[in-house]
């Protein structure tokens, strides 16, 4: 029933938004067709070849070599089109190549759409930033939050799981991450659940009152995807896939799988560090398994790490609300506003910083993966993507923007094109917008 709904939401976006951008000729049957499949299996490489693709080449294998990767897919947007798309080395154990179109792991970059999701409630008036989140009358309104042992956690609203202020800290580890012991804990069976995470929460005391002091807090997110689910009346990831990507033409992010015998079928293969220590399964089965295949609970992670996607349709996400003008926004410039607004403990929503001069950036890793996009001032923005993670884990950002700018700054003519509008169908004939 899922599968149908989602198929139902792709041909409405078709009939909807394609025939303003097509001219119906006898190529109309396969344009549908390729439009229900989507960007990743449109987009290939070879696309984006131009007078710098050479340099460009050269300068990615070395920072591949140099940081020990196996592949990675990079997008470019100059003024809101895709003028640049390429995967570069290994998307798996079978040494087959990357394409743009390949899924991958993006680990807290899944907190931007988390952050999209309760913005478009809030414009919808479904619910508000200031709202309580725990509690009776709360949004999460559940038996585990009838008593609480330290009552501040009454006072977490909305904007302070957003903000990474509700209270928590890492001081003893990131419990997103340490599932097998916070199960053990409030003695649950493993696997952990949400229902396990809510009575962990209830029988802990807060680090420090809710909205005054920023923490990172991977299970505020995870939360937040529990507020996503009771006030729509759907789970998090069909409400995010339903009524934001699918509309939007994108159709291949979805929230992925723990065990590598679930993978997407044009998902990657993930690598850690030369090293990486084997750990206990999330599923309590007593097996030690890789971090990245079973070590950690993808599903359960959902709204705060758990999206996979390509580099092309996370650029796509990208322009509906970087706040540029060609391409009209999902959000309302005073959300977009709200987003990246970086006042202290208030600020920014979703994104991982951003900058009074308009540079926003979102970043992710977890083991066997890296991910990063950047929203710069200048009308350009790029996307890195890599199935492999490094040895200076969440700190490899700092690595890849100083790459990817010195990269970006030396290419001044990027392709005239926009893939986002690029179909391989002979003599299709595309309309101007």
């Amino acid at each position: 029933m899922r599968y149908l709904r989602y198929t139902v939401l792709i041909i409405l976006f078709v009939l909807s938004y394609g025939s303003k951008r097509v001219n119906r000729q006898k190529q109309i049957p396969a344009y549908y067709e390729l439009e229900l499949k989507g960007l990743n299996y449109r987009i290939k490489n070879g696309l984006s070849d131009f007078e710098h693709s050479k340099y460009i080449e050269k300068q990615v294998k070395r920072f591949i070599q140099r940081w020990e990767l196996k592949g990675v897919s990079i997008a470019v947007l100059k003024d809101e089109k895709l003028v640049y798309a390429q995967g570069f080395g290994e998307a798996d154990r079978q040494g087959n190549e990357v394409h743009p179109g390949n899924l991958f792991r993006v680990a807290s970059v899944s907190k931007l759409l988390t952050a999209i999701a309760i913005m478009k409630l809030v414009e919808e008036k479904r619910l508000t930033l200031s709202d309580q989140v725990f509690g009776p009358g709360a949004i999460i309104d559940n038996q585990y939050f009838k008593d609480v042992r330290d009552k501040k956690l009454y006072n977490i609203n909305v904007r302070n799981l957003l903000a990474h202020s509700g209270g928590w800290s890492q001081r003893y580890g990131d419990p997103a991450f340490h599932s097998l012991s916070i199960a053990d804990k409030v003695g649950d069976t493993p696997p952990a659940t949400m229902d396990t995470y809510s009575k962990y929460i209830a029988s802990r005391q807060l680090s420090f009152p809710p909205g005054t002091q920023v923490s990172y807090s991977n299970v505020g997110y995870m939360f937040l995807g529990e507020v996503i689910s009771a006030v729509t009346g759907k789970s998090y990831e069909d409400y995010i896939r339903e009524d934001i990507l699918i509309p939007n033409g994108i159709i291949d992010m979805h929230i992925g799988r723990s065990n590598f015998a679930h993978k997407f079928p044009n998902e990657v293969d993930y690598f850690e560090q030369s090293g990486s220590q084997l750990i206990f399964s999330y599923e309590g089965s007593g097996v030690q398994v890789p971090k990245s295949y079973g070590g950690n609970p993808i599903e359960l992670l959902g709204a705060a790490g758990g999206w996979i996607c390509s580099s092309v349709e996370l650029a796509r996400l990208l322009v509906l609300i970087d706040g540029y003008p060609n391409v009209r926004d999902i959000l309302d410039d005073s959300s977009i506003l709200e987003m990246t607004d970086n006042t202290y403990a208030k600020g920014p929503l979703g994104w991982r910083s951003t900058s009074g001069h308009g540079a926003w950036i979102r970043t992710g890793s977890m083991a066997g993966s890296v991910a990063m996009l950047k929203r710069q001032p200048d009308g350009l923005s790029w996307i890195f993507l890599s199935n492999s993670s490094s040895w200076q884990g969440s700190r490899f950002s700092s690595g890849i923007n100083s790459f990817m700018n010195g990269l970006t700054s030396k290419v001044k003519d990027w392709p005239q094109q926009d893939l986002f509008n690029y179909y391989p169908i002979e003599n299709l004939s595309l309309a101007t917008n």
